[in-house]
This record gives structure tokens, sequence and C-alpha cells, in this order.
């Protein structure tokens, strides 16, 4: 009986455990922002913090839909197709009207149904390579948005614009879809018994399939919910810019596999982290504006966010405490401490 109540406390508090990558992107928001308080104030103006929020709120989601994917040890390539699929429907559909929102909607999710269908099949049941079918999914999606949009922009209407680009008490809307998703996407992974088979299915399939757990159905879906989430993010960016353009999803490919691995998931698959990949999110979002505050090129916003990938990769993948030890058990062996030792 004594033993059981020792354990308990031990129980409650691994189950509010913070995680590595959440630290690691707090600790690094809290610096970036008093650099940036001395180097480059301008970034703690008003409008550069509403744009940070709303932008980083869509990186957000698109990177927990992407967490998904990668939890499943696979990778999602469809990213730009989708997220540009979803603004040119949300903004060509309706054609200038509001009443022709819904319309839009509905269109945009069957397609994002469609192409998480796709994946599902080719990854999930074909058991084709990720990176090739995704790619693939990826040409189709920009294929139908061609044949949509005609290459031609327009602008979106005023209830998405209210919708995506307005604010509550200062908040921008983007932001606040973006904690929703965030809640969703926590609770259904973290605190359900689905979530936690998802979880297992993608830390060790085969050990899934010993226990009869239908680890095809788990891969399949996590490429689903992730084209619901891209879908998401492509409707609220087209709210946020007036006149939207037909590769506005391109530049969201990298940043949503760096979120992830900044926020501690592993490319292996496995556990992941929905608030460590947020954070990781508001992180990445507010470098880019450090940076343009700078007066760094926006060409150059490529080669940063490839740099915090690669980061991101090295915090988390080498054993540091083996490579320190290592380090300190070669200098107590060395020539020179024996001598020292010896005298």
């Amino acid at each position: 009986m004594t033993d059981q109540l020792q354990q308990r406390p031990v129980l409650k508090a691994s189950r509010f455990r913070v995680s590595k990558g959440l630290v690691t992107m707090l600790v690094a928001l809290v610096v970036l922002f008093v650099l940036s308080g001395s180097v480059a104030p301008s970034v703690f103006s008003t409008n550069v913090l509403f744009s940070w929020l709303e932008f980083g709120g869509v990186l957000a989601i698109i990177g927990l839909g992407q967490m998904l994917v990668v939890q499943q040890g696979g990778v999602d390539l469809s990213v730009p197709g989708a997220v540009s699929l979803a603004i040119v429907i949300s903004s060509q559909v309706p054609n200038g009207q509001d009443s022709g929102l819904p319309l839009a909607i509905i269109v945009g999710l069957a397609y994002a149904i469609g192409a998480g269908l796709l994946n599902a099949f080719l990854v999930g049941f074909i058991k084709l390579n990720a990176i090739i079918a995704t790619l693939g999914t990826n040409a189709l999606l920009f294929g139908a948005v061609l044949m949509i949009s005609g290459g031609i922009p327009r602008l979106s209407t005023d209830a998405l614009r209210k919708i995506a680009g307005g604010s509550v008490s200062g908040i921008p809307n983007a932001f606040i879809f973006a904690l929703v998703a965030l809640a969703l996407v926590w609770l259904l992974t973290k605190k359900t018994v689905i979530g936690r088979r998802f979880e297992m299915v993608g830390a060790n399939a085969a050990a899934g399939n010993a226990m009869g757990l239908r680890t095809r159905t788990h891969i399949g879906l996590s490429y689903l919910w992730s084209q619901l989430l891209y879908w998401l993010a492509g409707f609220l960016l087209a709210g946020i810019t007036a006149q939207p353009t037909a590769y506005m999803g391109i530049p969201y490919l990298l940043p949503s596999v760096a979120v992830v691995v900044l926020g501690g998931t592993s490319l292996l698959g496995g556990r992941g982290f929905p608030v460590g990949t947020f954070f990781a999110a508001l992180f990445l979002g507010f470098l880019d504006q450090f940076v343009l505050a700078l007066g760094v090129p926006y060409a150059a916003r490529t080669l940063i966010q490839a740099a915090a990938l690669a980061l991101g990769v090295t915090i988390y993948t080498l054993n540091w405490k083996k490579m320190l030890g290592g380090v300190g058990k070669k200098q107590n062996n060395s020539p020179q401490a024996s001598a020292v030792g010896a005298g």
C-alpha cells in the first residue's frame, strides 16, 4: 500500500511533463525578444506584432498538419499545392460575392478530403514512399490550381476578409483559429484512446500490427487530417491577403517541416508535440520579422529557415550527453592528465 502511494505522485507528474522542444522554443523566443528590443525595436510596433500573430498562426496550423504525418514516419510534400488550392478556391469560387463563400468552403473541403484520401491510399495502403507519393499529389493539386484560377488572382470577399483578417479584442482571428486547431490536435492525440494508438503505430508499426491495431488506417488518416489543416490555413491566407496569388503556398513547405523538428517531434515518427510545434511556428515567424527589420534581403528567408531546420535536427538527434561524456573521458585519459595524476 505504501509503495502504491509513493508511485502516485510520480505518475501524476509525468502526465504533465513539459517537453524538451517546448522549453527550447520558449527560451529561444524570449532570447529573440530581448535581442530584438535592443537591435531592432521596430518589430514591437502594433502592426508588426499583429502581422506576426496572423502569419505565425497560419504557419502553426500547417505545422500541426505536417506533425501528424511526421509522427507516422512520413513527410508531406503536398503542402504547397494543398495550401495554394485552398487559397484559390476561397477567392475564385465566390467570385467576389459573400453569398458564394459557403460553396467555396464546401468545394475546398471536398478537394482537401480527396487529396488526403489519395495520399492515404498511396502511402498507407499501397505503401509507396511518402516523398514520391505526396510529391505526385502536389503536382495534381497545382494542376487544379491552374485549372480553377488560370493564374489570374482575384479579390477575396468582404466576409472572408472579416473572418480571416479581422480581430477580437486586438487578437487576430487567424491566431484564434490556430489556438482552436492546437487544442483539437492536442486533445485528440494526447487524451483519447485513438490518439494513443496513433502515436504507438508511429513509434513501432510492427508492434501495432502484433497487437491487432489497424496500422495502415492510422497512417492513412494522418494524411487526411493534415489536408484538412492545410485547407484551413489556405482559407485564412485568402482572407488575410486581399488579393491572394495562386502560388502563396509554396514558401510554407520548408517551414512546415522546420517547426515540427524544432518543436521536438522526431522525423523517425512516434510521439508528437503539438504545443512545441505551435511555439516553434511563433518563433520562426518572429525570426522572419526580426530579419526583415534588420534589412536582410527577403530572399535570405529560405536560408534562415534551412539553418533553423538543421539546428533542430542537430539539437534533437545527436546524443549530447554521450558526446560530451566522451570528450571528458578522452581528456581524462590523455597523456597530460596521466602525467598530472602520476605526479
